[in-house]
């Protein structure tokens, strides 16, 4: 199966460019379909979930709680 990595999506233009992991939804071999919500991320001014953008298979998941990523850093390998 081909991997897809979901990636931290744009912000928005006054939210600045990086986040922080509050807490995983997602554990490896958990079926995810598209919206399914993969983590929930924390700025300076909000808190927010990222859905999934496919329906998939987790085969990785590529941070942690407490982790500072920047917009486009990868968030999950999924088996497509």
């Amino acid at each position: 199966m081909p991997l897809f990595t979901a990636t931290l999506p744009s912000l928005g233009d006054d939210a600045g460019d990086s986040a922080q992991v509050s807490f995983v939804y997602i554990k490896v071999g958990d079926l995810v379909k598209e919206n399914d919500d993969l983590v929930e991320m924390v700025t300076d001014k909000a808190t927010f979930n990222v859905p999934s953008p496919k329906d998939g298979k987790v085969a990785a998941i590529r941070v942690k709680e407490g982790d500072r990523i920047n917009v486009g850093d990868p968030l999950c390998d999924l088996e497509v």
